[in-house]
């Protein structure tokens, strides 16, 4: 028993893990992606300035709710599941 709640607890902090990298990765792509967009829309003014920082921070308020940023969650469930599987599986024989 305390070896199925180590490796649960080990599962858990290894997806954890996983889950806020990704989770960096992907809004830094995001982020990138919106401000080339700035830039390409006022090349007169590209670079660093306040108005491409308030474009790009309120284009990003909305991006938790996005499919993209709702699949990261798989990363909590997929090998949860697989975990419970093998577990079971093993049990079974």
């Amino acid at each position: 028993m305390a070896a199925l709640f180590r490796l649960i607890v080990l599962v858990l902090l290894l997806e954890a893990m996983f889950y806020l990298l990704l989770r960096i990765y992907i809004r830094s792509l995001r982020r990138e992606r919106l401000e080339e967009i700035w830039d390409a829309r006022h090349p007169d003014r590209a670079g660093n300035n306040p108005a491409r920082d308030e474009f790009v921070r309120k284009s990003m308020v909305g991006f938790d709710r996005t499919l993209k940023a709702r699949l990261l969650w798989l990363v909590f469930i997929i090998p949860t599941l697989a975990v419970m599987a093998v577990v079971y599986w093993v049990n079974w024989q």
